[in-house]
């Protein structure tokens, strides 16, 4: 017996990505005999291999026009019930009118990152939460998922590079924009705490090389960098996706936050302590160095955090 065929447009970045799985794997849950296809931008589709909740994917490449017109006839061809666009861009919304779906559920406008993609709705979902999961949860709600999955399906990486044998603490000190990012000689200062106090080395997970004293690093891609993630005994992270993926799996860790709201942003999943200074102000302000804010956050401030967390996952475990 078929059912409703679905389409979730979710084309990125990695940790919206994820706090999207939840919403589709209550879709799917909720509606008999559905068929999950998720949009998403090539580079980000590594997250959802093996997904028991999603049936296929259609990559949208953007970067060539043949890319564009793959991604646009394979819309056309699946002859979609029902799109929920978990994004709210114009370019999502693009990506659901243009499957030419009976319904298009997306969030409405002052709720829609921009106003104008709720052009494209039929659906137009006001939601109540703060936090982007549960936000997703509630537009899945409006779409059909009468039972809500908090879980987040992952592969389980592939080895790539060096990674120390016994017990280390895995951290990415890249992030989308540089606001957001802990000063990168922080690193060094942590590594040496943890190294002396706990005789635990600190790698930083980049997908370029970088030198760095006393810092060891681990060059990866999206399937290596999962990983090493399952493999870390804690984390140390920003309001990045490779923090969010952290949480995702289940890690214990400190996540570091300046001008954006962990209300919003936070870790979810896990066991994360997270750190913003008072100082912090929610701006969302994209700029190419460190805010401020996340400069106050010094290296002690980390490590006992990370001390208390290392402490509490060993009483547990």
């Amino acid at each position: 017996m078929s059912g409703p065929k679905i389409l979730v447009v979710r084309l990125g970045s990695m940790g919206d990505v994820l706090a999207a799985l939840p919403a589709a794997a209550s879709l799917k849950h909720s509606i008999p005999h559905s068929r999950i296809t998720w949009a998403v931008e090539p580079r980000w589709s590594v997250l959802l291999e093996g997904n028991p909740y999603v049936d296929s994917v259609l990559l949208v490449d953007r970067r060539t026009l043949a890319g564009l017109r793959s991604a646009w006839r394979a819309l056309r061809a699946e002859r979609f019930d029902l799109a929920v666009d978990f994004q709210g861009l114009i370019k999502s919304a693009l990506v659901a009118s243009v499957a030419r779906p009976d319904r298009i559920f997306g969030f409405a406008a002052g709720f829609a990152r921009e106003s104008a993609a709720t052009w494209f709705y039929s659906n137009k979902v006001q939601t109540r939460a703060q936090h982007a999961v549960d936000r997703n949860l509630e537009l899945a709600a409006a779409a059909g998922a009468s039972s809500i999955l908090r879980t987040f399906p992952l592969p389980a990486g592939a080895p790539e590079g060096d990674l120390p044998e016994g017990d280390f603490v895995l951290a990415s000190p890249l992030a989308g924009w540089g606001a957001k990012q802990w000063p990168l000689e922080n690193y060094a200062a942590l590594a040496e705490k943890l190294r002396h106090d706990c005789g635990m080395p600190l790698v930083l997970n980049v997908p370029h090389p970088i030198r760095m004293e006393g810092v060891r690093t681990h060059v990866s891609s999206l399937r290596g960098l999962i990983d090493a993630t399952r493999r870390a005994t804690a984390i140390v992270g920003v309001d990045s996706g490779p923090m969010h993926l952290a949480a995702a799996i289940g890690k214990p860790g400190v996540a570091i936050f300046g001008p954006t709201d962990p209300a919003r942003n936070g870790p979810c999943g896990g066991t994360f302590r997270v750190l913003r200074s008072p100082s912090a102000a929610t701006t969302y302000r994209r700029t190419a160095e460190p805010d401020a804010s996340m400069r106050d956050i010094s290296p002690d401030q980390v490590f006992t955090a990370l001390e208390a967390i290392l402490s509490a996952a060993n009483r547990h475990g």
